[in-house]
């Protein structure tokens, strides 16, 4: 197979998808690497229709990355993820309006232009989370205790384009994190980044039955393949708090296998379906066996939504 992994900067040295990248190669793969954020792009000429079997984006979520990928899914070329998937979840004022009108666990979310009309949210809502609502990696994210802390907020928020804010989940300082790869489930634990005093080791942990049903949710409401959810055990049930495409995949068994394996499904895919006559072979190395502790194959929910969790938290 040929593909086109964008990689911005950012990640040009990154495992992820880096050691992907490489793993591909040595299976006889051609891969081809471009770098949005530090190219000068003639943009008529750079997809090509029918060059690439897939092209896959690991960009940040303000990067220029998200652009190309769409232009080479207009020409009709697969896309790993879907690019109208990926614009769903990146905007975090989308996502949650997609997620919590689909049934899934999320907090009610507000959405602001500019910092100063955060001020208008009702006093009862507090404590709030505040974040920009195309914010990665734990950038800008404040837990913001009452209004009058809020003020003391809005400066450092100038700058972060349109932000969105969610009433605070209770727990107990340690975020869930539900790696979804190759149609499996793998949770980590992990130190939430609005309780940097907890010394947390990220590692995994089982998954229960309750959270994998939400992940596996989450990939069916936004069209992921390749995706982690956020989850915090909340008073009232799982919440989940953000879903994120083409994560690192740490603490994954074998992670940088499995991902290259599910591209090269994801790849073989067609508009006609998987299963459709003439799809493109895949040369896939031999697997050693799937049974891999810690792992769920993901619940695919019927016409039945997930229960929201009740109170504050929705």
């Amino acid at each position: 197979m040929k593909l086109c992994f964008l990689v911005e900067e950012q990640y040009r040295h990154d495992g992820m998808p880096v050691e992907v990248i490489r793993q591909l190669t040595s299976w006889g793969h051609q891969v081809d690497v471009l770098r949005p954020g530090g190219s000068l792009l003639r943009m008529t000429e750079a997809v090509q229709a029918g060059t690439h079997d897939a092209w896959v984006l690991k960009t940040v979520s303000g990067g220029p990355g998200l652009t190309l990928l769409e232009a080479a899914a207009s020409a009709g070329l697969t896309t790993v993820n879907d690019a109208r998937s990926i614009r769903g979840v990146r905007d975090k004022a989308l996502a949650a309006a997609i997620g919590r009108g689909r049934g899934l666990p999320l907090p009610p979310t507000y959405a602001a232009a500019r910092p100063e009309l955060l001020a208008e949210i009702p006093a009862s809502e507090y404590p709030i989370v505040v974040k920009p609502a195309d914010g990665s990696s734990g950038r800008a994210v404040h837990l913001v205790t009452s209004p009058e802390r809020l003020a003391h907020t809005v400066g450092e928020l100038a700058g972060e384009g349109m932000l969105i804010a969610q009433p605070y989940v209770a727990n107990s300082g340690v975020d869930i994190k539900v790696y979804g790869v190759g149609g499996k489930l793998y949770a980590t634990e992990r130190r939430s980044p609005l309780h940097p005093e907890h010394p947390v080791r990220e590692r995994r942990v089982p998954l229960s039955a309750e959270v994998a049903a939400i992940a596996a949710r989450v990939g069916a409401v936004y069209g992921l393949d390749l995706y982690g959810v956020d989850v915090v055990l909340g008073p009232d049930g799982p919440v989940v708090v953000d879903v994120n495409d083409f994560p690192s995949f740490r603490q994954v068994p074998d992670a940088t296998a499995r991902v290259a394996r599910a591209v090269l499904e994801l790849a073989a895919r067609t508009d006609r379906g998987p299963d459709a006559a003439g799809a493109a072979p895949v040369r896939m190395p031999e697997q050693r066996g799937e049974a891999v502790d810690g792992a769920q194959t993901p619940v695919r929910p019927g016409p039945a939504q997930v229960p929201v969790a009740a109170g504050k938290t929705g």
